[in-house]
């Protein structure tokens, strides 16, 4: 449930004690207006980091929607079945299951002589 309640300043600075105890439910948001224009928003410390966080994931991968989109009718035909797996990194360098050709390598394991007392 979203609970978004508009006051103004002056009543903001009356019940401030208040209103930091209400937005520290989930999803509760006061918008603090001034002369009746919205001057700031009041939420929880956790709601914010959250709208952070996704603004810097929308920042960082720009077409995420478009790119969702092609990996779910990629999902749907079979297509993803071909796609490189990454595996991790190796001197720097990523490392995919199918692509060793691109300066990419893989680690192997080597077996480990026992040691004789």
């Amino acid at each position: 449930m979203n609970v978004k309640t508009t006051i103004s300043t002056t009543e903001a600075r009356k019940r401030l004690f208040d209103i930091v105890d209400e937005v520290s439910s989930p999803a509760v948001v006061y918008t603090l207006t001034e002369r009746g224009r919205p001057k700031a928003v009041i939420m929880s410390a956790e709601e914010y980091e959250s709208w952070v966080e996704t603004m810097e994931v929308m920042r960082e991968f720009p077409n995420l929607d478009k790119d969702v989109r092609e990996t779910r009718q990629a999902w749907k035909t079979g297509a993803w079945k071909k796609w490189s797996v990454y595996r991790g990194m190796v001197n720097g360098k990523l490392v995919f299951n199918d692509k060793p050709k691109l300066n990419v390598y893989a680690r192997t394991k080597t077996k480990r002589k026992k040691e004789t007392r």
